[in-house]
């Protein structure tokens, strides 16, 4: 029998690159999303796969979930621009939404990784984040509905691996990017991209000198899949990302040229609460998993700059 696999939030960004790399596997897929952000099309070419279904359901509410061997559970919209606009949504699905999936694993006796974020750092003053630091969040700030639940959401996953000895394990993405993302998700790379592509002016916020690590979604999916796959992980939590640091000033240049624009760059206001620096700590992923990521942001951009191109047509 193929191992079976519950993603949730299957047809965002993350989650439809993963449900198409585990069927490339030869596993069983179920995708769980309600389609609040993550995108029909982003799955529409696995529906043809009898090893590929759709539950069309919101993780807060689950009902009638298939026995799995292994979940993923990625299911939150996580984009800055939705924090205002649904902060309650996001924080039931971070705490609610975790603790369904965990029950149904304790249920099922099925792995987990819980897709938290480098978010949980907040505004770090350690540099660069190790998992062992607690990190510097505003939990009453607009990030908070989204940087808070993701550590509550750690915090239950820990409290059901002690208490009813399943096998879950965290990851905190860093900064991804790459085809399927949405025009308007709002972080850094869609928005310049789409801008770059309407020869619109770049927004670069503050003066530019703040920096990012940039993973390409590729690489990003074989960390997930190694973090489950390894064993004798259960409990641990990794940091999952590009350590390859830039500021975002050079990242509005790369754009500029990456898609030969005549695009100015634009500067505005520094938003409440956003990260002067982020970088991880990777030590942990190349011990545990022997895993780099490959792709530098030069050769991923293009890519995500053609997906961009027909999404926004």
């Amino acid at each position: 029998m193929p191992t079976t696999v519950l993603v949730t939030g299957g047809a965002g960004f993350l989650g439809s690159n993963l449900c198409e790399r585990l069927l490339d596997r030869g596993y069983e897929v179920y995708c769980l999303d309600n389609f609040g952000s993550g995108q029909a099309d982003n799955v529409a070419h696995l529906r043809d796969s009898d090893r590929f279904e759709v539950l069309d359901q919101d993780v807060r509410r689950p009902v009638g979930l298939p026995p799995v061997d292994q979940i993923y559970h990625l299911a939150s919209r996580a984009s800055p621009a939705d924090f205002t606009e649904f902060p309650v949504r996001i924080a039931l699905t971070n705490t609610t939404g975790t603790r369904h999936v965990l029950e149904h694993a304790v249920g099922c006796g099925a792995r987990v990784v819980y897709a938290s974020t480098s978010e949980v750092y907040g505004d770090p003053e350690v540099h660069p984040q190790p998992e062992s630091y607690s990190g510097n969040v505003n939990i009453r700030g607009p990030r908070g509905c989204y940087d808070e639940s993701k550590r509550f959401g750690e915090t239950l996953t820990v409290a059901y691996g002690r208490k009813h000895d399943i096998d879950v394990r965290t990851a905190r993405i860093f900064n991804s990017y790459g085809p399927r993302m949405r025009p308007d998700d709002g972080r850094v790379v869609p928005n310049f991209l789409t801008q770059a592509i309407r020869d619109d002016p770049l927004t670069v916020y503050g003066d530019g000198s703040q920096t990012r690590c940039f993973c390409y979604v590729d690489d990003m999916i074989t960390g997930l899949v190694s973090l489950m796959e390894t064993d004798g992980l259960a409990g641990e939590v990794v940091n999952l990302g590009s350590d390859d640091e830039m500021s975002i000033h050079e990242l509005a240049e790369l754009v500029v040229e990456s898609c030969n624009t005549d695009s100015d760059i634009a500067y505005r206001e520094l938003p409440e609460d956003d990260p002067s620096r982020r970088k991880p700590d990777l030590t942990k992923a190349r011990e545990l998993l022997d895993w780099e990521t490959e792709t530098p942001v030069r050769e991923g951009i293009p890519p995500t700059a053609a997906y961009f191109q027909k999404a926004i047509q």
